[in-house]
C-alpha cells in the first residue's frame, strides 16, 4: 500500500474508532450509574422500579426505570447497539493497519518469540475468536452458577496474558488484550443482550408476559462488559508507555493492571471505596516495580572515556533510519520521524541524551523491535557516555 495513503488511512481510522468508542464507553458509563441511581417511587405506579431527577443544559429531566407487562410494549424505542459495533470494526480495522500490515513490525519481538509475520497476524487472529469461545463457555456452563466462576475467569484471564506476552511484542501483547476483551464486549451486546431486549419486547407487543430473567441474564453480560472497559481503555492507549509493555515481566504489570482497572470499576458500580483503595495499592505498587534501574555501565562514570565520535556513529548506525527528517525505514518513510524526534545533529544527540538512555539503555524498547540489530556493547557505550556528561566532545 501507498506509504501516504496507509498514513491518512491510520489518521481517518484512529479518529473514527476515537469517537465511536467514547460514544458507547460513554453510554455504558452513563448507564451503569444510572441503574444505580434510581428512587423507589412512594406510591409506584405499576411497572416502575424507580425514578431520577436530573439537570443538564438548563434543563430538568425525569427518568423512570421499568418493566413492560402484557401488551405495553412502547411504540418508538431507542437501542445502544451501533456505538459498540463501529467500535469494534474501527478497532479492528486500525488493529490490521498498525500490526497486520507492517510485515509484523509492531507485533514480532524476536527475543519473545521467532514468528513470521503470516504466523503472527493468524495468531492475533486466533486470540480473538478463541476468546470469545471460551469466555462464552464458561459462562453458558454450570460453573457458571456456583462461587468458583469469578475465580476460574480470572485465572483464565491470567493465563490469557501469559501467553499473549510470551508470544508478542510488549505492545502487542497489550493491544491484543484489548482487542479480545473488546471482542467480548462487542458479542455479548450482539449475541446476548440484544437477543434478550428483543425477545420480551415481543412477548409484550403480542400480549405476553415478558420473562423477566431474559432482562437479568442481559444485564448480566453487561456488567461483564462494564468491568472489562477500563482495561479496554488503558491498553488503546498503552504504545505510549513503553516502561509498562516493555517490561521484563509485562505479563505481571499486565495482570495487575487489568485488576486495578476492575477494582475501580467496581467502586464506580457499587459506591464502595474499598476496591479503589486497592488498585490505588496496586498502581503504587507498579509505580516501584517499574521504575527503571540503571545499567551496570551507567552507574559510574569511570571506564574508559566514550567519545562523542562513538557515539554519532552508533546513533547513524541504529537510530537514524527511523529518527531523522526524512526517514529511510519503510514504516516512517510517510508519516516522518516517530514523535517528532530526530536525532541527526550533534545539538539534538545531547539534548536528548536523557530519553536515548531511558529507551535505548534501560528499558531497550529502542530501536523499535531492534530492527537495526543495536548490540549490547553499544548500549553499553551509550550509557557509559550519558554517565560521563553526555557531550559533544
Amino acid at each position: 500500500m501507498n506509504p501516504e495513503i496507509q498514513e491518512w488511512l491510520h489518521l481517518l481510522v484512529r479518529m473514527a474508532h476515537l469517537i465511536a468508542g467514547i460514544m458507547w464507553i460513554g453510554t455504558s458509563f452513563y448507564f451503569v450509574w444510572l441503574d444505580s441511581s434510581f428512587k423507589p417511587m412512594v406510591p409506584a405506579p405499576p411497572g416502575v422500579d424507580g425514578e431520577l431527577y436530573m439537570v443538564h443544559g438548563g434543563f430538568f429531566y425525569r427518568v423512570e426505570k421499568r418493566h413492560f407487562g402484557a401488551g405495553e410494549a412502547p411504540p418508538g424505542l431507542h437501542w445502544f447497539k451501533w456505538e459498540a459495533t463501529f467500535t469494534w470494526i474501527t478497532g479492528f480495522l486500525l488493529l490490521w493497519l498498525v500490526y497486520y500490515s507492517n510485515q509484523g513490525a509492531y507485533l514480532i519481538d524476536p527475543s519473545v518469540k521467532a514468528l513470521s509475520p503470516h504466523a503472527a497476524t493468524l495468531s492475533g487472529l486466533g486470540f480473538l475468536v478463541g476468546g470469545w469461545l471460551v469466555y462464552d463457555l464458561l459462562f453458558r456452563s454450570p460453573l457458571a452458577k456456583t462461587k468458583l466462576i469469578n475465580p476460574i475467569a480470572l485465572a483464565l484471564a491470567g493465563g490469557l496474558v501469559w501467553v499473549l506476552t510470551h508470544t508478542f511484542s510488549g505492545r502487542g501483547a497489550f493491544i491484543h488484550l484489548g482487542a479480545v476483551f473488546g471482542t467480548i464486549m462487542v458479542l455479548n451486546v450482539w449475541v446476548h443482550i440484544l437477543p434478550n431486549q428483543r425477545k420480551m419486547l415481543k412477548d409484550a407487543s403480542e400480549g405476553k408476559t415478558p420473562d423477566q430473567s431474559l432482562g437479568l441474564k442481559a444485564k448480566r453480560r453487561s456488567i461483564h462488559n462494564s468491568y472489562m472497559t477500563l482495561p479496554v481503555l488503558f491498553t488503546m492507549i498503552s504504545n505510549h508507555f513503553a516502561n509498562l509493555h516493555g517490561h521484563p515481566q509485562s505479563w505481571l504489570v499486565l495482570s495487575l493492571l487489568i485488576v486495578a482497572g476492575a477494582l475501580v470499576r467496581r467502586t464506580m458500580i457499587t459506591g464502595h471505596k474499598l476496591p479503589a483503595t486497592i488498585a490505588a495499592g496496586l498502581i503504587v505498587f507498579l509505580v516501584f516495580f517499574t521504575a527503571p534501574k540503571a545499567p551496570a555501565a551507567a552507574t559510574t562514570s569511570g571506564g574508559e572515556k566514550v567519545s562523542f565520535a562513538q557515539v554519532q556513529t552508533i546513533i547513524a548506525a541504529r537510530c537514524t533510519s527511523c529518527h531523522a527528517p526524512k526517514p529511510t525505514d519503510e514504516l516512517f518513510v510517510a508519516a516522518g520521524p516517530p514523535l517528532g524526534i530526530m536525532l541527526d545533529t550533534p545539538e539534538r544527540i545531547v539534548n536528548l541524551a536523557p530519553r536515548i538512555y531511558e529507551r535505548t539503555c534501560v528499558q531497550k524498547t529502542m530501536p523499535l523491535m531492534n530492527r537495526t540489530g543495536i548490540t549490547e556493547e553499544e548500549r553499553d557505550v551509550l550509557a557509559r557516555w550519558v554517565s560521563q556528561g553526555a557531550t559533544n566532545h
